[in-house]
């Protein structure tokens, strides 16, 4: 019964997504949207490579700075935070906003929030509607005490996708938590 529900939830966060995704402007990171959530992940040293399916050594790895960064995010949902970072020091280019979104993120996880805070504040800067790096950002505001701040990033998620979106409904639960 659990699985079913966990399976209905995931759907209809991918529906909204893709209607976000759609409804973003385009060459937004957001509009891109986070796509390692439901990869695989592979034993330490390995990446997975999507054209293949299979997990490839990570040197030997012919993988866009994109498919890395998708990986990353599956590692990092994973909670092999060690692990994401190792994979986002191979990207050609690391400064993305979406390559420094999980940067903060998995430094954060690992209990350092405020040089997570330095890799978000540099994400933001490069696009500010990317909602997820504002959520994550709020999130590590609210582990600092800072609750106005995590409220002025969740004001920003609203402007970016209303209220209904995963990233708001996520901050909000973490600022009354």
């Amino acid at each position: 019964m659990l699985g079913n529900k966990r399976a209905e939830v995931r759907l209809a966060g991918l529906i909204v997504a893709a209607g976000l995704a759609l409804a973003a402007p385009a060459g937004s990171a957001y509009a891109a949207g986070d796509g390692g959530g439901d990869m695989p992940t592979c034993k330490r040293g390995e990446v997975y490579n999507k054209k293949l399916k299979k997990c490839v050594k990570q040197d030997t790895a012919a993988l866009s700075d994109d498919e890395l960064t998708d990986y990353a995010y599956a590692l990092a949902e994973a909670g092999r935070y060690d692990e994401t970072l190792a994979v986002l020091t191979t990207l050609h280019d690391p400064n993305t906003a979406k390559a420094l979104n999980y940067k903060g993120f998995a430094t954060r996880k690992l209990g350092r929030t405020e040089e997570g805070i330095g890799y978000y504040l540099q994400s933001v800067k490069l696009d500010p509607r990317y909602a997820k790096v504002r959520e994550y950002l709020g999130e590590a505001y609210v582990i600092q005490g800072r609750k106005d701040l995590a409220r002025d990033q969740l004001a920003a998620i609203e402007s970016i996708c209303g209220k209904a979106c995963e990233e708001y409904r996520d901050l909000a639960e973490a600022i009354d938590g």
